[in-house]
């Protein structure tokens, strides 16, 4: 399938909608088939065939065939995980309901917020782990309510976030652009969130998939480092291209990807929201 031109010249990357092979776009639409003709199973919803179509459209059902290298058994096998864990998690109840009342108190002791885009029209996301307090941050929140804001915040940027993003440049948006900053990080505190941090990424990758863009991870100690460099031969290609390690010395890294007035005041740009940029939510998504 010929690759689509869209405003300002995009050409969507290969296994995105406009640029499918004869085979990607085979593999597309097995999956849906066998996704529609899913009965009565464990996973289907009641009233419907185990097909979410508001959810689960061409370009999300992308997002899964990317994520297992179009293996149609495998990303089936996938998504009908993610539907169940989706089920079992109460994802639709937290999109309807949560409030995350202590959102500004956890602000203080663990940053973690979307602000802006990049310019590639991104959304911007941002974790200060450096800045992290897990005594005052635990005295204010649990583990399980930071597990339910982490979805809350995903689901919200995939139905508002990125088509808010996709409509300001003109055609589709559908990864992020992330910095984790290290600066002042503690092992011991990150030892004793490593479960809260290990579950996150794993509801990120086996849920919410191929949304990274770019990650750069700043301010990164000596030791990181060097336990970078022997995990970086065991990742997966195309997503070690996506990370890069920086030490104090990131600000023309991040500024050649990131406007100036989009970077906030305290990671080397300009920004400085009227509540904190941290606070703010500021980007395509949030006019008001």
């Amino acid at each position: 399938m010929a690759t689509t031109d869209t405003q300002g010249g995009y050409h969507p990357p290969s296994g995105y909608l406009g640029n499918l092979s004869s085979e990607q776009q085979s593999a597309l639409d097995r999956l849906k088939k066998e996704l529609k003709e899913q009965k009565e199973t464990e996973f289907a919803l009641e009233g419907e065939d185990g097909f979410v179509e508001n959810r689960m459209g061409d370009a999300g059902l992308l997002r899964f065939l990317r994520a297992r290298k179009f293996n149609v058994p495998a990303a089936k096998a996938m998504w009908l995980a993610n539907e169940k864990w989706r089920k079992e998690f109460g994802v639709d109840e937290i999109v309807r309901s949560f409030d995350y009342h202590e959102k500004a108190d956890v602000d203080k002791y663990y940053p973690q917020f979307y602000h802006k885009t990049d310019k590639d029209g991104r959304p911007l996301y941002i974790e200060r782990l450096g800045s992290l307090d897990i005594d005052a941050l635990y005295s204010v929140t649990t583990p399980e309510r930071q597990l339910k804001r982490l979805v809350y915040e995903y689901e919200k940027s995939m139905t508002e976030r990125l088509p808010a993003c996709s409509a300001e440049v003109g055609h589709p948006v559908s990864t992020y652009c992330t910095i984790l900053d290290l600066k002042d990080v503690s092992i011991r505190s990150f030892y004793r969130v490593k479960d809260y941090v290990m579950s996150a990424a794993s509801i990120g990758q086996d849920h919410y998939p191929e949304t990274m863009g770019k990650f750069y991870i700043i301010n990164a100690p000596f030791l990181f480092t060097g336990v970078w460099a022997v995990v970086k031969p065991w990742l997966d290609e195309v997503t070690v291209a996506k990370i890069q390690v920086l030490g104090a010395k990131n600000k023309d890294v991040l500024l050649a990807q990131i406007p100036e007035t989009n970077l906030p005041k305290s990671l080397g740009g300009s920004c400085q929201c009227h509540e904190g940029c941290s606070l703010s939510d500021a980007g395509p998504w949030n006019r008001s």
